[in-house]
């Protein structure tokens, strides 16, 4: 490995795709992914030990979740450099990423060669969205301004996207570690927020705003 590699930490919860991406890397001499984790709780706590050049962040995981993290990491280390990770091209979810400051933002589906792209410019100090999520945001800036979801929380729309996705209270709950009860307070505001009456309703209105996508 060469000694002026770009270190990189990476952060999934998924083993399969944090060792996908992992190896898909290691064929690159230039990109040392010096450590992996599976949570935004590790995602802080590694940030902070190793000082990697770049992370990459999975957006929806358990515990404090992936865009929470991103907040956290940006709170005590304003310079870290932090490239999303997610299954979305549109819609909130890209947008509240580069809200919070991720300085790149790249869907997990993208070619290997896009990733190593993406990882390179940002640590040379540019921004980065994948070509797909870049055309959303500037032809589309208006109409996520107006999403319906643009006006949940992080968390509200962590939860939101595990609903839809249809996981019970105590999935949510138990894969976010908080309790049932914290996982329906959100809920019931979501509903509030929505004007919606139920979880029912709640997936009708994601269908409609494009939020189930890329499911």
């Amino acid at each position: 490995m060469n000694s002026n590699s770009i270190t990189v930490l990476l952060i999934d919860d998924h083993e399969l795709v944090r060792s996908g991406i992992e190896y898909l890397l290691g064929s690159d001499p230039d990109i040392d992914v010096v450590a992996i984790g599976s949570s935004g709780e590790e995602a802080i706590k590694l940030a902070d030990q190793l000082k990697p050049d770049v992370i990459l962040m999975d957006l929806n995981m358990p515990g404090i979740g992936g865009a929470e993290a991103i907040k956290r990491i940006l709170r005590h280390e304003p310079t870290t450099k932090i490239i999303a990770l997610s299954v979305y091209d549109d819609g909130p979810i890209p947008h509240q990423a580069i809200k919070l400051g991720a300085k790149g933002y790249i869907n997990k589906g993208c070619p290997v060669d896009e990733m190593i792209k993406a990882i390179m410019a940002v640590y040379q100090g540019k921004n980065y969205l994948s070509s797909a999520v870049a055309t959303n945001l500037i032809f589309g800036a208006q109409e996520v301004e107006q999403n319906i979801f643009s006006q949940l929380s992080n968390r509200e729309l962590q939860i939101v996207t595990k609903i839809v996705d249809g996981y019970k209270i105590s999935d949510i709950a138990e894969s976010l570690s908080i309790s049932p009860k914290t996982v329906n307070t959100h809920r019931y505001r979501v509903h509030e927020k929505l004007g919606i009456g139920n979880d029912i309703e709640l997936v009708k209105l994601a269908i409609n705003e494009g939020l189930l996508k890329n499911l």
